[in-house]
């Protein structure tokens, strides 16, 4: 048995942060006055989210992530969703990843299932995973979604502690897990993968981060140990109280980045290419995105507890790590924080991608504004999301117009990761609100600002979950982005967007030209849409959120603008084309060199 005298520490990340507050007050009466994360709500506005999980078959499912006393920190970061269109007809399916327990791993129980649900139409939705070959049963932290095979089916690769899989979509109703002979067969903790292809030759690769090095036949000290000796002595701590463990002190695990070959196997390149993460920081999320406008995926990995990583794409097969240099490692207090999620998009309409990042509780979460030419500033409290958000500790996130007005608003789903919190924290709780926030351009300041839209009682917004992974897609087609949220050791929560608006909108799904060297999915691709004088950008993405996959459709909200000035499409050979869209309010299909229908 290993000893472990590295565990008598305070967990600094959140009592150096506590108490930090940032933002400025708003020129309108805040509706929150409250740092508490549960039970607050806004009476006389109006709902954007109607909870209709009871309604669906997505109540029979659960997701379990280890005991419910979570003596161990493996036991905390589970329950991760995908959605994918698998079988074509044109509406989004929902994928959700189940964990595991100590027990289940070490064979003494059977392990749980996850689940995948084809949506039938008008909120039906049918449990096809065993039909489907899907149901994974092993400890599933993350979960993206690619057509790796150029194929024309969406498949899905699964992050588990221990070994992964990859389900290819063979096109009729099921899926094979070929990841053994694909070559991937790593054995770690793995978290949030992407896929892209960084070295333009049309096929897709696969980067996938990773977070602890541990032994389930070995682990560290449990909290219920502690608790039962009595000891008086020091342990793990937040705010003073006892524990689970980590991440500080625990050894990290090293990234690993698969090219893929063109018989359909993957190779280890990490080395080579410079993305070996000599420094085993623990990695959450990750996504392949052309940061710098020159038609090379770059890539993003989000850390927890360690400095995030920014590795630009040199154009030769190699990458050059510049997190710190590009202002992306760190907040502006020159502080790591404790990364779980990721969102992008243009939030200010200039055209350039933008990243907001979920941190631990005590500390804000991050938006860091794109400048230009690579480099990036933290401008969290210049928008107003930095006092709101210090008592939650957020995990998925997405950008998200949830009411179609040309403006990225954000979303994030969260819930702490200390039972323990409900019996000795002050303004915090293990179960917490979601939070939305709407982007308010100000007039003739230059600037953004975001404000927390207020919970409406009995709404979507007023539930309290312990919520892990999150997406969104239009599950009905009606043109409003819907969500749906994996919590741990809970059935998922479907939040059906009922927001009333008379904005326009587009959605896009494109598809590339495998012989022009692009993706069939079109992963790595950009859009750009000039609308009322503004250039929007908007990237089609495999991964990001937290270690899970939204709806790969692009989705524009137009606000009052009855058309669309310009339309380019960047795809992900580097060709650039120009393209119409022949009307609003609907999805369209973009197929490389073809008329958009």
């Amino acid at each position: 048995m290993k000893t472990w005298p590295i565990y008598c520490f305070i967990f600094l990340l959140a009592v150096d942060l506590h108490g930090q507050t940032g933002g400025a007050s708003t020129d309108t009466p805040r509706a929150y006055g409250s740092r508490r994360t549960t039970g607050v709500t806004v009476p006389n506005v109006p709902i954007v989210f109607e909870d209709i999980t009871p309604k669906t078959t997505l109540s029979s499912f659960k997701c379990i992530s280890g005991a419910e006393e979570k003596n161990y920190l493996i036991e905390s970061t589970a329950c991760t969703v995908a959605i994918l269109d698998y079988d074509n007809d044109g509406k989004p399916d929902i994928y959700l990843l189940n964990g595991s327990t100590i027990n289940s791993e070490l064979g003494k129980a059977k392990a749980p299932r996850s689940a995948l649900f084809r949506n039938l139409g008008n909120w039906k939705f049918e449990d096809v995973t065993e039909k489907a070959g899907v149901s994974n049963e092993r400890w599933g932290m993350g979960v993206t979604v690619a057509d790796y095979n150029n194929d024309g089916n969406s498949d899905i690769f699964v992050s588990n502690y221990g070994v992964c899989r990859l389900y290819r979509n063979n096109g009729n109703g099921t899926f094979t897990d070929v990841a053994p002979e694909a070559g991937i067969n790593n054995r770690t903790w793995h978290t949030g993968a992407t896929f892209g292809d960084y070295n333009h030759d049309g096929l897709l690769d696969l980067f996938v981060p990773a977070y602890l090095d541990i032994d389930m036949t070995q682990l560290p000290p449990s909290l219920a140990s502690f608790k039962t000796a009595r000891t008086g002595g020091a342990f793990c701590q937040f705010r003073g109280e006892p524990v689970m463990c980590g991440p500080r002190g625990l050894k990290g695990a090293r990234d690993t980045l698969y090219r893929q070959r063109p018989n359909g196997t993957f190779e280890n390149v990490s080395v080579p290419t410079g993305v070996d993460d000599v420094s085993a920081a623990y990695g959450f999320s990750s996504v392949f995105v052309d940061v710098e406008g020159d038609s090379d995926l770059d890539l993003l990995v989000v850390n927890d507890s360690t400095p995030n990583q920014l590795y630009l794409n040199k154009g030769n097969g190699t990458f050059e790590e510049v997190g710190t240099a590009a202002g992306l490692a760190y907040n502006d207090n020159g502080r790591e924080q404790a990364g779980m999620g990721l969102a992008l998009g243009d939030y200010n309409n200039d055209g350039q991608v933008d990243f907001y990042v979920t941190n631990f509780s005590d500390d804000s979460n991050t938006l860091y504004r794109n400048d230009g030419r690579g480099a990036f500033s933290d401008v969290t409290n210049q928008a107003y999301l930095g006092e709101p958000t210090i008592p939650f500790l957020g995990w998925g996130t997405a950008f998200m117009d949830f009411d179609n007005d040309g403006w990225e608003d954000i979303i994030i789903a969260n819930g702490h990761v200390y039972p323990e919190v409900d019996n000795f924290q002050w303004g915090t709780s293990y179960a917490q609100q979601m939070l939305l926030f709407k982007n308010i351009a100000v007039p003739g300041k230059g600037h953004v600002r975001f404000d927390r839209v207020g919970a409406a009682p009995n709404s979507g917004l007023a539930l309290s979950l312990a919520a892990r992974g999150m997406a969104t897609a239009d599950f009905d087609g009606d043109g409003s982005l819907d969500v749906v949220v994996a919590n741990s050791g809970d059935r998922p929560t479907l939040l059906r967007n009922v927001y009333q608006t008379k904005s326009n909108w587009l959605d896009i799904k494109l598809v590339g030209d495998v012989g022009k060297r692009s993706p069939r999915d079109a992963i790595g691709s950009t859009v750009f849409a000039t609308v009322s004088g503004k250039r929007r950008r908007f990237d089609v993405t495999s991964g990001a959120n937290y270690a899970s996959q939204n709806d790969q459709t692009v989705h524009f909200g137009l606000g009052s603008a009855s058309s669309i000035e310009k339309l380019e499409v960047i795809w992900p050979s580097g060709q650039k084309e120009i393209v119409s869209a022949p009307s609003i309010n609907r999805k369209i299909t973009i197929k490389q060199n073809t008329s958009p229908k």
